[in-house]
């Protein structure tokens, strides 16, 4: 399985949390479009030998772009990469750029997954934070992507958000939940340096939730999904059976995936040797290089056989149901719980960790405290 992500670094808007590399500026989209189409076509003769069974188009905003523009990069997509007919292929969408013609013309050109936007369905929550939508707008976009085809549909909804308490943020989620939205991902907010919303808390201008109250939140509102029926599959993505995401599966499985557009990350195996490597993050320089006919490519390394185990186990470890310890002994040619026996004896007896014959998976202690439990694999 292998996986191709697009980034569209374009937005309306910043939101006031975000530290993504986008721009509330869409004046460049011509330029980037063109750079972005020549390093799809650098990458094709490459990638012949590969199927991708998954496609993410994600930003930044990608429904932003001008109409028709996104049509012609799928058209593109399909001409240079073997796309599998039944590829799970999801485009990033904000309800206030979510037109019914734009909808329309993603699904018939042949995007089968949408993830929408949506934060919190309090308007007073939406403007904190910086969204330019409201909750009557994510409404409307749902129902125009219904209209439109769409049946796989994700909500993305966050916690932690200022004036926001546990009861709002069940609102939220009786909403998506009632809508029957068969996917959803639930994210407390991370305040990130450098951000409007990070220099407002540390002057004092906002409050955000203390964190007991965010973990309160975290805790009743899982709790609320898995009595929908939801479930919980990774940290903070729940799903009904069968609509997983399959893309991010395979970012937790270690998978491939190529990273097409500005600051995309790569993990490819090159000439047997497990290898990551990233684009620019400079605009500038992306769209000069690609029209110099060179890949804009940075921080290429060789991932030594002792990282990529430590990787698969700390990627696969945010997922519910783990690491399937035969698929690591497939490609190791060892046993996960074998090579890390003291960290995984010691997180067990510490009821972090169960171990199966065929998987071993944190419990939800262990989720909730993942970072330390990875210290422990990270020390042998």
């Amino acid at each position: 399985m292998a996986g191709i992500y697009v980034h569209i670094p374009f937005c309306k808007r910043k939101c006031r949390y975000c530290d993504f590399i986008s721009f509330a500026d869409t004046s460049g989209e011509d330029l980037y479009f063109v750079a972005l189409i020549s390093e799809m076509r650098r990458y094709a003769p490459l990638m012949r030998e590969r199927e991708f069974d998954t496609v993410f188009i994600g930003g930044g905003t990608p429904t932003v772009l001008q109409q028709g523009r996104l049509a012609a990069l799928m058209d593109e997509l399909r001409r240079d990469f073997n796309i599998s007919p039944e590829a799970e292929i999801t485009v990033e969408a904000n309800p206030e750029s979510a037109s019914e013609e734009k909808l329309r013309e993603l699904f018939a050109s042949g995007v089968n997954r949408l993830s929408m936007g949506l934060q919190s369905a309090s308007d007073a929550e939406l403007s904190a934070i910086g969204r330019i939508h409201t909750r009557e707008d994510f409404l409307r976009a749902l129902e125009a992507a219904r209209k439109a085809g769409f049946t796989n549909v994700n909500a993305d909804v966050m916690h932690g958000l200022p004036g926001q308490t546990g009861e709002s943020y069940l609102e939220t989620l009786r909403l998506v939940t009632e809508l029957g939205l068969p996917h959803i991902s639930s994210y407390a907010l991370i305040l990130e340096e450098g951000t409007p919303l990070h220099a407002d808390v540390e002057a004092g201008r906002v409050t955000l939730p203390d964190p007991d109250e965010t973990a309160d939140m975290e805790d009743a509102g899982f709790a609320f999904l898995a009595q929908k029926g939801y479930e919980r599959y990774e940290i903070s993505n729940f799903s009904k059976p069968g609509f997983a995401c399959r893309h991010n599966l395979n970012y937790w499985d270690n998978g491939e995936y190529l990273g097409l557009g500005l600051n995309s990350h790569s993990a490819l195996r090159i000439r047997g040797d497990w290898t990551r490597f990233n684009n620019t993050d400079r605009l500038a320089e992306y769209v000069r290089e690609l029209g110099e006919g060179k890949l804009p490519v940075r921080d290429t390394r060789r991932i030594e056989r002792d990282e990529e185990m430590f990787e698969s186990v700390m990627l696969g470890l945010r997922k519910t149901d783990g690491v399937e310890r035969a698929a690591f002994h497939r490609r190791f040619g060892v046993d996960p719980v074998e090579q890390y026996a003291p960290a995984a004896a010691e997180l067990e007896a510490d009821g972090m960790l169960v171990v199966t014959e065929e998987r071993m998976y944190l419990t939800k202690r262990g989720l909730d405290f993942q970072n330390e439990a990875l210290i422990k694999f990270m020390e042998q």
